[in-house]
């Protein structure tokens, strides 16, 4: 029986890298906000606001009628913003938080009556949580709450059989949001292999973590990030 997949934000940059590569052998169901996916037959792709309270009950209900069990939930969903610091917006600061970190929360709560052993999470995190960006710093700040919700899940539903992982990026080349030349020449000039990471970097690494080949993994923040700033 092929494994049932959930990824949050999959209808654009590496959330639909890890799309296309998870649907190669999985059964697959997709959340979308404001970029309005291709229609695919096979895939079910969910519309939804992660801002929204009753968001992730709703996905996971869609996704058990829809399949009767989940095995993968990929935590790719997120906001990234500026927050200065000579400014305050208080509702900016919290949908970074409701997005990033809480929403992963909700969506393992209310998932996890149907999870099974054997089930693995796998957020998307950033080396942002870790190294503070500029004018950012609530983004990584996050980030760095998703890394301690991951290891701190990842003790509590160990005995359970299910695996907690994330995989934090470094800088991505997203097709849809291309940056500056020069940006992505000072990049690559901090990254020990010399070239851009690109989505499907991520999506590697993704099914991995999600696969039987991690099988005594978890509680783990792997960083793909080609050795940004080593």
């Amino acid at each position: 029986m092929r494994r049932v997949a959930l990824i949050t934000g999959g209808a654009r940059g590496i959330g639909r890298a890890i799309v296309a590569d998870m649907a190669r052998d999985h059964d697959l169901a997709f959340t979308w906000s404001s970029t309005r996916p291709e229609a695919d037959p096979e895939l079910l792709a969910i519309r939804a606001d992660f801002r929204e309270d009753a968001a992730a009950g709703r996905v996971i209900d869609e996704v058990m009628t829809r399949f009767g069990r989940l095995d993968v939930i990929v935590n790719n969903a997120g906001i990234v913003a500026h927050t200065p610091r000579d400014s305050h917006d208080r509702e900016a600061h919290r949908q970074i938080f409701d997005v990033n970190y809480l929403a992963p929360v909700a969506l393992l709560t209310a998932a996890l009556p149907h999870l099974r052993p054997g089930a693995a999470v796998v957020s998307i995190s950033s080396v942002n949580a870790e190294m503070p960006p500029l004018d950012a710093v609530t983004y990584g700040a996050s980030k760095a709450a998703l890394n301690l919700w991951t290891r701190g899940m990842a003790k509590e539903l160990g005995p359970q059989g299910i695996r907690v992982n994330a995989v934090a990026p470094g800088p991505i080349e997203i097709p849809e949001a291309p940056r500056p030349p020069d940006l992505v020449r000072q990049f690559v000039d901090m990254t020990a292999l010399g070239r851009p990471g690109q989505p499907e970097d991520i999506a590697a690494a993704v099914r991995f973590l999600a696969s039987d080949a991690a099988a005594f993994i978890t509680g783990e923040v792997l960083t793909v990030s080609g050795g940004y700033r080593l």
